[in-house]
């Protein structure tokens, strides 16, 4: 995965995969994504994710977090040309450190720099019945706000219909258990490379000239 945008002279389609993650179930499904989204000629993945929120005042974070991909920036978001974004669920929402982000876009909101682009999302749960879809649904609200075209998964693949622990039509998805260690199954796995792919191919349909 690119470490850094293409020069504006590229060519290149950018995927931003931005996620928040606790136990690393959520980062692991990012770097799937990421991988599908590499499997498309002339597509590139930025791995971007938010920094934790304290109920603390006086609590931070570092500027860079010690392990992981960087923070996201706004230039993230007014560069790329698609986005993959994932949250482990909250009661069935997706987490307020990620939502706290949402919340500040008003300026890309106001200049409509995310109108038009193609967006996914996934998430990972403690629990099988721990929120899955609603977390996906969730996401995707500010996504609808900010004018983007939501990409889910299609029955085209059949892992949707033998998945147990993950994959929905709305998103990737998986269980990974109360502390976040429950390995991906293959179905899971599959799918989450599956939306970074096709993220990828809808972006890049986008962006060729009419």
């Amino acid at each position: 995965m690119n470490s850094a945008y293409s020069s504006p002279a590229s060519a290149n389609t950018t995927i931003l995969v931005l996620y928040y993650s606790r136990h690393g179930a959520t980062r692991k499904l990012a770097e799937l994504i990421a991988q599908g989204v590499e499997s498309v000629t002339g597509c590139d993945a930025r791995l971007r994710t938010v920094p934790a929120v304290s109920t603390v005042a006086e609590a931070v974070e570092p500027d860079v977090p010690a392990s992981g991909a960087p923070y996201v920036e706004a230039a993230d978001l007014e560069q790329c040309h698609g986005l993959a974004l994932g949250s482990p669920t909250r009661f069935g929402n997706m987490a307020a450190a990620m939502k706290y982000f949402w919340d500040g876009t008003a300026p890309q909101w106001l200049s409509g720099a995310l109108a038009g682009k193609p967006a996914g999302v996934f998430t990972s749960t403690g629990s099988m019945h721990g929120g899955q879809e609603s977390t996906l649904l969730s996401m995707m609200i500010p996504l609808l706000h900010h004018g983007m075209l939501i990409v889910g998964l299609p029955y085209t693949h059949p892992e949707l219909m033998n998945t147990s622990s993950g994959g929905t039509p709305y998103g990737a998805s998986h269980w990974a258990g109360v502390n976040g260690n429950q390995p991906l199954s293959d179905d899971s796995r599959t799918l989450a490379i599956a939306l970074g792919k096709r993220l990828a191919e809808t972006a890049k349909q986008l962006r060729r000239p009419s």
